[in-house]
């Protein structure tokens, strides 16, 4: 649900910001905290994220061909779950994911709270849920720049509505594959606590913490997840001084939930 932002925003005065400046995010400038991303840091993490999600998928295609034929020999129904979510400020695409649940029609708010004993998770569905190999098809909505290799994971257009000033920072670059809320403890956090991880990383993303990311996102996958309490506490002392001085101010109209529901859907592949 991407809403193209055209102007800085409410001023940041001092009390808020030792240092207000403008921050170029991938969809367009925005008056801020923090460190400033040129147009040359967007292009190579887009660089990256393409060639990224090129190698993985030739090197994962055996994965693919093996998980494809394991759900369609056990449940004979569609290979794929298709949703709708929530992308860079709010845009909306059509996710993929391998299917791991029998068809249904569980409300979108269960459906996000599902895990892997849940009676609807297929057999298959237990396998590929804990080692995220349901996750791999979201390769393709990288290469389409719909999502980014690392991010805030994309959620669904229904809980964006709902979201506070301060949430909303979490839509200011492309979701993941992966991201600093997986990392630091995945579905054993609540949602606003994956929040305010994914808005921490936001404020604070860099080469080097993207490294760390997809060094853990590894080691997720072999061990499971653990919620980082130390993590968890840095994130939430900064939402406490964020929230504190009113949040990241911005035009009302950019992130709003009517601005949400008024956005139009991508070309689908």
């Amino acid at each position: 649900m991407e809403v193209h932002q055209r102007g800085f925003g409410q001023p940041v005065t001092a009390s808020k910001c030792s240092q207000p400046m403008v921050l170029s995010t991938e969809a367009g400038p925005v008056r801020c905290c923090g460190k400033k991303s040129g147009v040359s840091g967007r292009t190579s993490r887009r660089i990256i994220d393409v060639l990224g999600s090129g190698i993985l998928l030739l090197l994962a295609s055996p994965l693919f061909l093996i998980t494809a034929l394991a759900i369609w020999s056990a449940e004979r129904g569609p290979l794929f779950y298709r949703q709708t979510r929530a992308g860079l400020l709010g845009r909306p695409f059509e996710l993929l994911k391998f299917r791991s649940m029998w068809v249904n029609n569980l409300p979108l708010d269960d459906a996000t709270e599902i895990r892997e004993g849940h009676a609807l998770v297929t057999p298959v569905g237990r396998w590929i849920r804990r080692y995220k190999v349901d996750e791999l098809p979201q390769l393709l909505n990288v290469l389409r720049g719909e999502m980014a290799l690392i991010g805030p994971r994309p959620t669904v257009p229904e809980q964006v509505e709902k979201y506070t000033a301060f949430q909303r920072r979490r839509l200011e670059i492309r979701p993941g594959l992966t991201g600093w809320a997986q990392v630091n403890g995945g579905i054993e956090l609540t949602w606003p606590e994956r929040i305010k991880l994914d808005v921490w990383y936001v404020a604070h993303r860099s080469l080097w913490l993207d490294l760390r990311i997809l060094w853990r996102t590894a080691e997720v996958v072999l061990l499971g997840d653990e919620r980082n309490e130390n993590a968890l506490q840095k994130a939430i002392t900064y939402a406490q001084q964020e929230e504190g001085a009113g949040g990241l101010p911005r035009r009302p109209s950019d992130l709003s939930p009517s601005a949400v529901r008024r956005a139009h859907f991508p070309q689908r592949m």
